[in-house]
């Protein structure tokens, strides 16, 4: 993913933790402008870790998604608004049915304007958003390596659409998005 961001100097990338990353690679594979969206683990000590180590809770990673998108056509921000209304940013403990530290939010900047805007974002979220003074607890962290997941969690809600349905709504992913950000 890095490799493709700098022969491509186009193009850059952007890194989310928003729990599992299932449900967080379609909210920006629809958008003119991302290249692709790569699901992966970030943010842990572990090289190249398994899905299992990962889920253990022992490699410090979280589930995340690498984004290559082309800045003339999808702004950071709009990236930025994109992953805020696809989480509950106030839940420290995982993301809906997914507890522990793997599925937490967290967004991981390259550049140090990616760091100022998501700075600015998470502000504005905290000042006007949808969440009635409930604290932003989404960390705003120095991208680390990014190590794309196996093969069969890639583009998950393609190749399994209706278990992907089911997972969302069971989650109860789909029902918050839905009331706070009137998604589903």
């Amino acid at each position: 993913m890095e490799n493709e961001a700098q022969e491509n100097k186009n193009y850059e990338l952007a890194t989310f933790a928003g729990g599992c990353f299932w449900c967080m690679v379609k909210p920006f594979d629809q958008w003119p402008g991302v290249i692709k969206v790569v699901s992966g683990y970030t943010g842990g000590t572990t090289p190249n870790p398994t899905y299992e180590q990962v889920c253990s809770d022992r490699t410090g990673h979280y589930e995340a998604v690498q984004i290559t998108f082309d800045p003339s056509l999808i702004s950071y921000d709009e990236i930025l608004t994109t992953f805020w209304q696809s989480i509950d940013p106030t839940d420290s403990g995982g993301q809906f049915g997914d507890r522990g530290s793997s599925y937490k939010t967290a967004i991981f900047y390259h550049t140090e304007e990616q760091k100022a805007a998501a700075e600015k974002s998470k502000s504005e979220l905290q000042a006007n958003g949808p969440f009635q003074g409930l604290p932003i607890v989404t960390p705003i962290l120095p991208a680390k390596p990014f190590y794309p997941a196996e093969n069969y969690h890639q583009d998950y809600y393609k190749k399994n659409p209706m278990h992907y349905q089911r997972y969302s709504v069971g989650s109860g992913r789909a029902g918050f998005l839905e009331r706070h950000w009137k998604k589903a």
